[in-house]
């Protein structure tokens, strides 16, 4: 067992970055997450291991310093909440197209503007359904831990890199505020360069060794045949990601004629909704998508053909129930449940409404 210990949310991404070799940091400090930084600055990795930490003059220098350095071939993240993740969306969307890899973490706060800095989900469909312009996508992790913040550092970096595209951590102001016992990892050395040249030689501008060609790391093509055939290689790349990457969590689903779909904070909720539920003899299951791109539409096309109806708990509007109801394809009921605006969902208040608009609906 590694080292134990007792850590907030964002520090724990904070302290994953540093044990999983990243090489540099750009932030800005934003509400609920402005601990990743000031964590980061207080450890001084510089020192631990070589790592950069630096606190750009807005998010827009910040997400084009990750641009920089991730061309490059190394290892870089930035984190922000909801307002400075919009703000970052341009860059983001350069990195898509020219398949940079990075780490982006979006804490995600209440809105639409700048809204509270009380937790939401409402930046899914941002996260997932592109958020900036042009037909990309991210690769899209959902911790509901404090340890799966600090876990899905190191596994962002690996995905990151084998697609060369850049993945988003979204997290909210409940996991990134928390405070739970986490298990450090052995620090994993920051790669050399020899090693960068090794295994990104191909594609990152590492210099012109021995007059190699140069790499040109741009998401510009005035050639209309020559970009489309980007794009079409880019959907083939994200069609992989569905065939290889699909992570979720099941509770209680194995006899469950009802099923609660949720991730992140209004997961942890839903366990003990259907605890709750069970004891007043609905037999209710809970599925946590862990990727929300890509998302596990097999899985709850297959739920569709055993439970007679689910429920999308979400703190937002009603975002994810569209992948629900996609997936189940209209085999049941499929209906939203969620609080706005900072408010967290309380698990009775999941029962009442499962009883209420799909048990009694």
């Amino acid at each position: 067992m590694g080292e134990l210990k007792l850590m907030k949310g964002n520090e724990a991404f904070a302290e994953g970055l540093i044990r999983a070799g990243a090489d540099a940091y750009f932030g800005y400090p934003i509400t609920p997450q402005s601990e990743v930084i000031e964590y980061l600055m207080a450890e001084q990795p510089h020192l631990r291991t070589g790592m950069v930490v630096l606190q750009a003059e807005s998010e827009l220098a910040a997400i084009n310093m990750v641009y920089g350095a991730g061309a490059a071939g190394k290892k870089v993240a930035t984190s922000s909440s909801s307002p400075g993740i919009s703000l970052k969306l341009e860059g983001i969307s350069y990195m898509a197209g020219a398949e940079i890899p990075a780490v982006v973490l979006n804490v995600v706060r209440g809105g639409p503007g700048l809204g509270t800095i009380q937790p939401s989900q409402a930046d899914y469909f941002q996260a997932t359904k592109g958020g900036g312009h042009g037909d990309y996508r991210l690769l899209v992790l959902a911790p509901s831990s404090v340890q799966e913040m600090y876990d899905f550092t190191k596994l962002g970096f690996e995905l990151a890199f084998k697609y060369r595209n850049p993945v988003m951590i979204l997290s909210d102001g409940v996991i990134g505020q928390m405070m739970e016992k986490v298990v450090l990892a052995e620090q994993t050395p920051r790669w050399t360069d020899e090693e960068v040249e090794k295994l990104n030689g191909e594609w990152a501008t590492i210099g012109r060794k021995n007059m190699r060609e140069r790499n040109i790391i741009t998401s510009l093509d005035l050639v209309a045949e020559r970009m489309e055939k980007h794009n079409i290689h880019l959907q083939d790349k994200y069609n992989k990601m569905k065939e290889e990457e699909v992570r979720f969590e099941e509770f209680q689903t194995e006899d469950a004629e009802y099923l609660l779909v949720a991730y992140g904070s209004s997961a942890r909720i839903s366990q003990k909704a259907v605890d709750i539920a069970r004891e007043k003899g609905i037999k209710l299951g809970l599925l946590r998508p862990i990727t929300l791109f890509p998302y596990p539409e097999k899985r709850i096309a297959e739920l569709a053909n055993q439970v007679k109806g689910m429920l999308s708990v979400e703190m937002s509007m009603g975002q994810m129930v569209e992948d629900v109801k996609l997936a189940v394809n209209g085999k049941v009921k499929v209906d939203h449940f969620g609080h706005v605006g900072g408010v967290i969902p309380t698990p009775e208040e999941i029962v009442n409404a499962l009883e209420q608009k799909i048990i009694g609906g």
